[in-house]
């Protein structure tokens, strides 16, 4: 009797171990920056995120689903290696938000990355056409004051449109994911 338990808890064990395993290597957690070293074209932060710029985006809560929508002006200005970054978001519902984003550039293709939501310091690297960058997001008041491991992908495209893929986390589980475009304002 005791042997059929044992194969139904192997079994179990294995699945639980191939589900995990598919998510941290299969999935979006499971790139790397070296993945993309050798792919064109290059990402240079100076070049590609500059100047004003149009941010047009989805954000999907845990279920996949849409559950908001934005657009957004950047404004980029570089003193150096350092930027600042401001954004000023359209939400579907007629809320607006504005940040500021503080980007310095370090050795490497690494950088880092802050504002007054972020927890901390992001760690960002720049490899390839990509862009890496993770960090801790506290939410707003209005929507819990939660605190979200987030990883942030960037894309870039040959026409130097970004593609951004960000998924935000709470103990693991991923509880929204946003996907967006970056692009120049006007032609340069």
């Amino acid at each position: 009797m005791t042997e059929p338990l044992i194969f139904i808890a192997v079994g179990l064990a294995l699945g639980l171990l191939l589900t995990f395993l598919r998510r941290r290597l299969g999935e979006f957690h499971g790139q790397s920056p070296s993945d993309y070293v050798d792919s064109f074209p290059v990402f240079d932060l100076r070049l590609h995120l500059r100047d004003k710029m149009i941010c047009e985006g989805v954000i999907f809560g845990p279920l996949g689903r849409v559950t908001s929508s934005f657009t957004a002006n950047f404004d980029v200005s570089w003193e150096g290696n350092v930027a600042t970054v401001a954004e000023s978001f359209r939400y579907n519902d007629g809320s607006r938000q504005e940040r500021e984003w503080t980007v310095t550039l370090g050795k490497n293709g690494n950088f880092t990355s802050t504002a007054p939501d972020v927890i901390g310091e992001g760690q960002g690297i720049q490899s390839g056409p990509t862009l890496l960058l993770r960090y801790r997001i506290r939410l707003p008041e209005e929507l819990g004051s939660h605190v979200l491991k987030t990883v942030d992908w960037m894309y870039l495209t040959p026409d130097g449109t970004i593609v951004n893929r960000s998924q935000f986390r709470k103990f693991g589980i991923k509880v929204a994911e946003l996907v967006a475009t970056l692009r120049p304002a006007e032609e340069r």
